[in-house]
């Protein structure tokens, strides 16, 4: 199940940047990070961890996960302060050291700052599980695409 939502952002790649590379920020903007927590790295651990909870509502039904996500790559824009042509990219993915298999989970932000002023920001998610079955893309999709105002309204300030 692969989900994507890009839109536009009226600041720099810079400052849109900062409310995607760090999982922590993602509960004040985006409904399926109810909690996200910085967790100690592991040994084997590419980058930064957390313990992140996520939920997803279908109708009546809830459903949630907590699972730990790892930062596999960071870079922050590039250009002048993150302006203009500045592009930088988050990835997060699912990391247990419990010894099971676990369906992949991977979060991929991209921002990229565009000429004239504002930036875009492109939300690619994958998830390798069944949860919710088919319907799963479109929930993921419409859910990033609600948190939309959130976000502009953090990076406005």
């Amino acid at each position: 199940m692969d989900a994507d939502v890009s839109f536009e952002a009226p600041c720099s790649a810079a400052e849109l940047f900062v409310w995607v590379d760090d999982l922590s920020r993602y509960p004040r903007w985006l409904e399926l990070v109810p909690r996200a927590e910085p967790t100690p790295a592991i040994d084997g651990d590419p980058g930064l961890a957390w313990t992140v909870d996520l939920r997803a509502r279908l109708g009546p039904l809830a459903r949630s996960k907590r699972l730990r996500m790892v930062r596999t790559d960071h870079q922050p824009p590039e250009g002048p302060g993150g302006t203009e042509t500045g592009r930088g990219a988050a990835r997060f993915e699912r990391l247990e050291h419990d010894g099971r298999e676990h369906p992949d989970w991977i979060l991929q932000a991209e921002v990229e700052g565009r000429a004239g002023g504002g930036s875009r920001l492109t939300m690619r998610l994958h998830y390798g599980g069944d949860l919710f079955g088919p319907v799963a893309e479109r929930l993921l999709a419409d859910a990033v695409a609600r948190s939309r105002p959130r976000l502009l309204a953090l990076v406005s300030r």
